[in-house]
């Protein structure tokens, strides 16, 4: 899939098939990630692939905006340095493992921002790193709309040299 096709169609998906995601594509998935550029190359990311259903049942029950991770093919746990350009290089890791994984058929949806103590204690994350973000991946319950979003017309957002000038080009 074309890089603009994956960033105009993916969707944040809650409902999965428990279907196993095949190992090439879960290494390409953690590859993206892995290979995504960061400030000054501190790659401030950590990723804790959960795949056993067990261990996914028990992570969904752990983290309060994320119960549809036990339905998920796998999870990828996102923990960081705790330094200054950390939340924006690994939400960027992030992207690119969505945008992967949606390449293959794949759907996700981010779990975080709170509540995930508990996953932390659960995956062993080091008390010097915070969990960021865990991402749930698997194939989709139902077939997608892909493109079907609901957003804001380009001239709404996007400004033409200086802010409350439509870009209209």
């Amino acid at each position: 899939m074309e890089v603009f096709e994956a960033v105009r169609t993916v969707l944040a998906v809650r409902n999965f098939l428990q279907t196993p995601i095949p190992p090439e594509i879960v290494r390409r998935i953690l590859e993206a990630g892995r290979l995504t550029a960061s400030s000054m190359n501190r790659q401030p990311w950590n990723f804790v692939l959960v795949d056993d259903r067990r261990s996914l049942r028990e992570m969904a029950g752990l983290a309060p905006s994320g119960p549809y991770m036990a339905d998920a093919g796998m999870a990828v746990a996102v923990s960081i340095d705790k330094s200054e350009y950390a939340v924006s290089d690994a939400s960027r890791a992030i992207q690119s493992m969505i945008l992967t994984a949606w390449s293959e058929g794949i759907a996700s949806n981010w779990v975080g921002f709170f509540g995930l103590e508990k996953a932390k204690g659960m995956l062993a994350i080091p008390a010097h790193l915070d969990l960021l973000a865990i991402i749930a991946f698997g194939y989709p319950e139902s077939p997608t709309a892909r493109g079907m979003k609901k957003r804001r017309p380009l001239p709404d957002v996007a400004h033409d040299g200086r802010f409350g000038v439509p870009f209209t080009r």
